[in-house]
């Protein structure tokens, strides 16, 4: 028997839509590299969509090769990236920013999350250290949006993050691999529009949201924007066939597609959290998006891993382990109607 999957967001392929209009483009002829008429309609399309105008927007295959080259491309060789210990470039990257030759700074996250005061009081002790020369200097910040833990930041963290990184003259980056599906979430309160006044730079992530591949990098801070497409290119990141970026996000810019997309994946998880909760399941973080954090019994665990396919993020107890369930764009609702009842068998 095939198991039901919930251990990822990216197991399927494509929105329909995508796939579709790859079918309808496949024997067009255009220039290589990002510079063909749908990259650039596409890149019009995410400028209206944040509300900025001037921005430079880039298209790149995946989340590491994105967060490698934008960190890459902002930091001397002496500085580091400020980031949560969970965060993504700091545990799942398999050192790819330590490979470009900058450090992680990491601070404690709490469900995910780093505050604007971490970043500050890091700022302050690496600037009041006897000789700060002798330390890697903080570059740079980083985080995730959502964070790995599927938890948000509100619009007011994000600006205490932004007014501190403005004091100290540092751009701020968010990750966005899983933008859409917390800006889908009941308890968003950003905006997209808001996302690009806060950050420097961000980018907003295909891969796990509909798309084949594919991450666009939104750049807003104009110091960041020189020769960024060398940076790409010398990382291995500027695709030939860049017009297969550029219809993806087509797409997915268009008719609301995007958001639609990440609102069924995190009213799918709602259901699963809401059941979770109502058999009395621990939850192990927060989280209002599309990834869901429970502990459950060993034993039980074992049963519903007969039929689904679990991610396991640590062990609570010796009896309990902590679960990762995750949803996609693409879940479906008798699997997720499948994975309730047996649920309530347990």
């Amino acid at each position: 028997m095939n198991k039901i999957q919930f251990q990822c967001d990216y197991n399927e392929g494509c929105a329909p839509q995508i796939l579709q209009r790859l079918v309808e483009t496949n024997l067009e002829q255009n220039i290589g590299y990002g510079e063909d008429p749908h990259c650039k309609h596409a890149r019009e399309l995410i400028r209206k969509t944040c509300e900025a105008p001037e921005a430079d927007v880039h298209f790149l295959v995946g989340g590491t090769q994105a967060n490698a080259t934008i960190i890459s491309s902002i930091l001397r060789p002496y500085q580091g990236v400020i980031a949560a210990t969970t965060g993504h470039i700091a545990v799942h990257e398999t050192g790819a920013i330590e490979h470009s030759g900058h450090k992680v700074l990491t601070l404690p996250a709490t469900n995910g999350k780093i505050q604007a005061e971490q970043v500050r009081q890091c700022l302050v002790d690496h600037y009041n250290e006897d000789g700060p020369e002798h330390a890697v200097q903080p570059g740079m910040v980083y985080i995730s949006y959502p964070t790995e833990y599927g938890t948000l930041y509100s619009n007011q963290e994000l600006t205490d993050i932004h007014n501190v990184c403005r004091e100290y003259r540092i751009p701020l980056f968010v990750d966005g691999a899983r933008m859409g599906y917390g800006l889908a979430s009941k308890e968003c309160d950003v905006t997209l529009p808001e996302m690009a006044k806060l950050a420097d730079v961000f980018y907003i992530g295909g891969t796990k949201q509909g798309a084949l591949f594919g991450e666009a990098v939104v750049i807003t801070n104009p110091a960041l924007k020189k020769d960024f497409r060398y940076f790409i290119k010398q990382g291995g990141g500027m695709l030939a066939k860049g017009r297969l970026l550029g219809i993806q996000y087509e797409e997915l810019m268009q008719n609301d597609l995007y958001l639609k997309l990440a609102r069924h994946a995190d009213e799918q998880a709602e259901r699963i959290r809401e059941a979770l909760l109502k058999k009395g399941y621990k939850m192990a973080v927060p989280s209002p998006t599309n990834q869901q954090f429970f502990v459950l019994p060993n034993d039980h665990l074992r049963e519903l891993q007969e039929k689904y396919v679990l991610s396991v993020w640590g062990h609570a107890d010796a009896n309990h382990t902590t679960v990762r369930i995750c949803t996609s764009w693409a879940t479906k609702k008798e699997n997720v109607d499948k994975l309730i009842e047996d649920i309530n068998r347990l």
